[in-house]
């Protein structure tokens, strides 16, 4: 008998005294993507595989040999280098986007990973992500994908006429409030099906 992902997941998740809302917290996901991965309904990439390995400090290949592939999801991405806000910002844009997949990077590397291996709709992105520039990773995501739409995040409301030199979507000023992240979406400029 083949044993699935979701299985699999929930079997190490649970010997190792994590819930669903810890772990989602660790991966900057909803805890309802972790829900939907140990029923079966949805299965993470290798990415976010390779880090739930990490968390659970297991070989990769336990996780990959019980993935398979599953439905297709509008795929959202938030790309900030302060964990904290990441954090508070992934329930915010799961109310705001139920049907949508969330993932959270600190990592500019490895939001553009992800960027390549899956048709990213929308990208919340910080202006300032450690040593990158968050318009040089604007430039880099729509190379990788032209009808993204692209969100800026910041502290700083001064970086909005830098942000509009680019092709985005939209600005936000931190901390997110679901307001003002759904007056966004309904501005994107690339319209995007099943995300309100």
């Amino acid at each position: 008998m083949e044993v699935s992902f979701g299985y699999t997941l929930k079997t190490l998740r649970t010997e190792r005294n994590i819930s669903q809302q810890q772990l989602a917290d660790k991966l900057y996901v909803n805890r309802s993507s972790i829900a939907n991965w140990e029923s079966g309904r949805r299965t993470p990439d290798l990415v976010v595989i390779a880090r739930i390995a990490r968390i659970l400090n297991v070989d990769v290949s336990v996780l990959t040999s019980a993935a398979v592939n599953t439905t297709v999801m509008q795929e959202v991405i938030i790309v900030d280098d302060e964990t904290i806000l990441l954090s508070g910002a992934i329930p915010i844009l799961s109310e705001a986007m139920p049907e949508a997949n969330i993932t959270g990077f600190s990592k500019v590397s490895e939001a553009i990973s992800y960027a390549k291996k899956h048709r990213v709709s929308i990208a919340f992105l910080d202006i300032e992500i450690g040593k990158v520039n968050g318009l040089d990773l604007c430039d880099t995501l729509l190379e990788i994908n032209p009808l993204i739409n692209i969100i800026f995040l910041t502290s700083y409301p001064d970086y909005a006429i830098s942000a509009w030199g680019t092709k985005a979507s939209g600005f936000l000023v931190k901390p997110l409030h679901l307001n003002d992240v759904k007056e966004q979406l309904a501005k994107l400029r690339h319209p995007v099906g099943g995300i309100l």
